[in-house]
């Protein structure tokens, strides 16, 4: 493990939007979808903020024993971004408490800001919760 995590640590990351995280790609069975703007989709960009908080946890801590997993998201997608944009990511880890923790994100397109978030983390032994997955799917 490096250095301990600690608030107000800041990262950055950049991903390119492909075809597949647009808009008709979401959720393809649903026939709406097609009909929609080929744009990054609000579901990935989601995904795509906790991506980027992820890989700057996991030199923190010890992976992959240890993971995160999202607890909360709040947003606001501002702005439209086309396939071949890519769209950096700029956190700030604003709270540690205990294994919760907190950040406060943005994300432009090199055109727009594009978003403006805050989202939580929990860290996790990833076996006991893997575990509790394993003995929900077996009561069901």
């Amino acid at each position: 493990m490096s250095q301990a995590l600690e608030a107000g640590m800041v990262f950055e990351f950049t991903y390119t939007v492909p075809v597949e995280k647009t808009v008709p790609h979401l959720f393809p069975e649903f026939p709406e979808g097609g009909r929609m703007p080929e744009v990054l989709a609000t579901g990935f960009l989601v995904g795509l903020l906790e991506f980027a908080c992820i890989r700057f946890v996991n030199p923190h801590i010890d992976w992959p024993r240890q993971q995160t997993v999202g607890i909360q998201v709040n947003l606001s997608h501002t702005a439209a971004t086309p396939p071949g944009f890519s769209v950096t990511v700029q956190g700030r880890l604003e709270k540690v408490e205990g294994r919760k923790l907190s950040f406060a994100l943005e994300a432009s397109d090199g055109v727009d800001s594009i978003c403006k978030a805050t989202h939580e983390r929990f860290i996790i032994d990833a076996d006991k919760f893997n575990a509790g997955v394993a003995k929900k799917k077996a009561a069901r």
